[in-house]
């Protein structure tokens, strides 16, 4: 039996996929208090559009470089974002439920798919994004618009987030799947 290669942070894939990582997060923040109604209902934040590639590109991360380079490719989104969040002048309710948003959702969807490593990578992707998706969007939009906006605004915008980003994450999904298997 031949022996697996160990993955390596300072590979070029999982490198470039952290820098990707870090980019979604920094443009969905630079455009998160900016919003399209939608048809029927729901405030689409145009971050939401940038940040549902993120769940993608961090179950992409897992796979090519393994729970170190998750958490690798998480403190570097924090680091990154706030900083420029700093030096924009990003008021700190923003900077701080962007913060936060992303830690709690990012941490508990690692923590999913780790516990869900030996499952198929569909398995995983799913049950981690039901479980990070809603827990983001939450967590952000009551803490960065609670108070500024009513409360059926920040309903509207959480509905839209969580529609918009489980729609983005499943199409980013459907095309790596076809990808692989045209691979093979």
């Amino acid at each position: 039996m031949k022996p697996t290669p160990a993955r390596s942070l300072l590979a070029p894939l999982p490198l470039l996929l952290i820098a990707l990582y870090a980019l979604s997060i920094l443009l969905a923040n630079l455009t998160l208090n900016t919003f399209v109604p939608l048809p029927l209902y729901g405030l689409l934040s145009v971050g939401t559009i940038f940040f549902a590639a993120v769940f993608t590109l961090r179950d992409r991360i897992h796979r090519a470089g393994g729970l170190n380079a998750v958490y690798v490719a998480i403190a570097a989104a924090l680091i990154v974002n706030t900083v420029v969040a700093l030096l924009t002048g990003t008021p700190w309710r923003f900077i701080g439920a962007s913060f936060l948003a992303i830690l709690a959702g990012e941490l508990a969807d690692t923590a999913v798919y780790q516990r869900l490593i030996q499952r198929s990578w569909w398995t995983r992707v799913l049950a981690s994004n039901a479980v990070s998706v809603p827990l983001d969007s939450v967590l952000f939009n009551l803490l960065a618009f609670w108070g500024d906006m009513p409360a059926s605004q920040i309903a509207q915008i959480i509905f839209a987030d969580i529609v918009i980003k489980y729609l983005i994450a499943a199409l980013f999904a459907f095309r790596i799947r076809r990808a692989a298997r045209a691979a093979t």
